[in-house]
């Protein structure tokens, strides 16, 4: 989302990784960017125009003396154009002639007249980055407000392994969201400190088998991702192994005893709470301390459960100026359930989705929900993926809180 409609000028310069800037320009498009494409005399050595132009769908900029609209500097309107310029690879020559400010092809001349932010990508051989000149340009650049994003260290085109490696494509595209995030001063949520639950807690039996439920966690990570692309700053307490991006503060856990001291220690410093996960209403009173053998006089097997601590409940007992989001996963009466919950546990919000199904709900991709709010609004959201549910609910808290966007 932080990429959709943003005007990207992507500046191709002279190295062996041009080859992977190419799937790099896809995603940039694939998630809503739009592109324009200008390469150094030296890069077109190692990919063509043509690549970038088929499937950028425009014309790549090369020549700084082609003016082909003679209402136009192209350089200068390129510059212009641009949301946020993006350098890579970023050879040491073009980060030298940044530092220094040169203007001698048409990348550099158009970086000279860009004042949008700018973002680049490093990649050279490991003792051409690590070389004093090369420091010092890109802490040069570093001070006039560049992001550099460091290279990787591993195997070179040289044959040997080294730092000045071109990084995974997806890793470059998180630090870019991440700068421009940072780089973007009315977001609604900037200021706001946001703690949400994700996943289905475990409640261990022995050390190798737990009671759990079918939550995969991909509801509360999409939420905490929407909230930091509004500009939050975001606690992710997780009991799901999927991955969250390096700006997101997560903590894994277990337990719903774990995921409620996670939580309640960051409580007081929390000014809006979203508890997405699944937590079991009750745990193994006696956790085995060894694998628990089969009885073989027995054809049965008795756990004694004991109830877990109710998070949300408790949270709402304690709240002061919080605001706090809860979900209902129900397989009947969903509406009824769902504002008792409400009720019940002090909620300024809460989301009720029918689980048991196959379609939705628990360990797919999509669901279909129903938010009411305390004051007694109701918002049906059709079947739609858990990312569009995740900035849709983070879209009503901002309404709710009356955020200017």
């Amino acid at each position: 989302m932080m990429l959709k409609d943003k005007n990207i000028a992507l500046y191709v310069t002279g190295g062996i990784a041009i080859y992977k800037v190419v799937d790099f320009m896809r995603t940039l498009i694939k998630k809503g960017a739009k592109v324009r494409v200008a390469m150094t005399k030296s890069a077109t050595e190692f990919v063509t125009p043509l690549t970038f132009q088929i499937l950028s769908q425009h014309e790549v900029h090369l020549d700084t003396f082609s003016e082909k609209d003679p209402e136009h500097v192209a350089h200068v309107d390129l510059a212009d154009w641009t949301d946020i310029a993006v350098v890579a690879p970023a050879t040491a020559n073009t980060i030298a002639k940044m530092a220094a400010g040169f203007a001698d092809n048409f990348v550099t001349s158009s970086l000279l007249a860009t004042k949008q932010p700018l973002f680049i990508v490093p990649a050279m051989n490991t003792d051409m980055f690590n070389h004093e000149a090369t420091q010092e340009n890109i802490q040069t650049l570093k001070k006039r407000g560049a992001y550099v994003v460091e290279p990787d260290t591993g195997f070179l085109a040289e044959g040997y392994e080294g730092k000045g490696r071109y990084p995974e494509n997806e890793r470059i595209v998180e630090e870019l969201e991440q700068f421009i995030i940072s780089s973007t001063a009315d977001l609604p949520l900037k200021g706001y400190k946001i703690l949400v639950s994700a996943g289905g807690t475990k409640e261990r039996i022995d050390p190798v088998r737990y009671i759990t439920n079918d939550s995969s966690g991909k509801t509360g990570h999409a939420i905490a991702e929407a909230a930091y692309q509004k500009g939050a700053e975001v606690t992710l307490v997780t009991a799901s192994e999927l991955k969250a991006p390096q700006a997101i503060q997560t903590v894994r856990v277990d337990s719903a005893k774990e995921m409620y001291e996670a939580i309640d220690e960051r409580f007081a410093e929390t000014n809006i709470l979203i508890m997405s996960a699944a937590v079991s209403d009750y745990g193994v009173a006696h956790t085995a301390t060894s694998k628990m053998k089969k009885e073989r006089d027995s054809e049965t097997v008795s756990i004694e459960l004991a109830e877990n601590p109710d998070i949300l409940k408790t949270m709402g007992q304690k709240k002061e100026q919080q605001f706090l989001v809860g979900f209902a996963a129900e397989t009947d009466e969903l509406e009824k359930y769902a504002q008792k919950k409400l009720q019940e546990k002090h909620l300024d919000m809460i989301v009720a989705n029918e689980v048991g199904r196959a379609d939705r709900g628990f360990n797919v991709d999509d669901n279909q929900v129903i938010i009411f709010t305390s004051d007694h609004d109701k918002i049906e959201i059709p079947k739609t993926s858990k990312k569009n549910i995740a900035h849709i609910l983070i879209d009503k808290i901002v309404q709710e809180l009356e955020i200017e966007e």
